[in-house]
């Protein structure tokens, strides 16, 4: 496992999703309103838009651009223009600071 420091818990509100980069690559982080966090890509799998800048709601992220939803817990698109999952990576809380397992 390869886990990396993405944030603190106190930089996602709940509800909510930040960008997190590492390695040249982007991930998205989340944090639902009972305090659980999830990762997945940091790209819409549908024109590789940055899936942060989109809207949470419950456990669903929406793109900024088509308006494609994903289930960002397990990646799974839940409807048009949205066909492929986005990829979803292992997080856990250490010491405020939420780690994701990017290997």
């Amino acid at each position: 496992m390869s886990w990396v420091p993405a944030c603190q818990v106190d930089d996602v509100d709940e509800e909510d999703v930040i960008p997190f980069s590492h390695a040249g690559k982007a991930y998205a982080v989340y944090r639902t309103e009972g305090d659980e966090f999830y990762a997945t890509a940091g790209l819409c799998t549908h024109e590789q838009v940055e899936i942060a800048d989109g809207l949470v709601m419950g456990c669903v992220i929406e793109c900024p651009r088509h308006n494609g939803r994903f289930d960002f817990r397990t990646g799974r698109p839940l409807g048009a223009p949205v066909v492929e999952p986005l990829l979803t990576y292992p997080t856990k809380v250490e010491d405020d600071t939420v780690f994701v397992d990017v290997g």
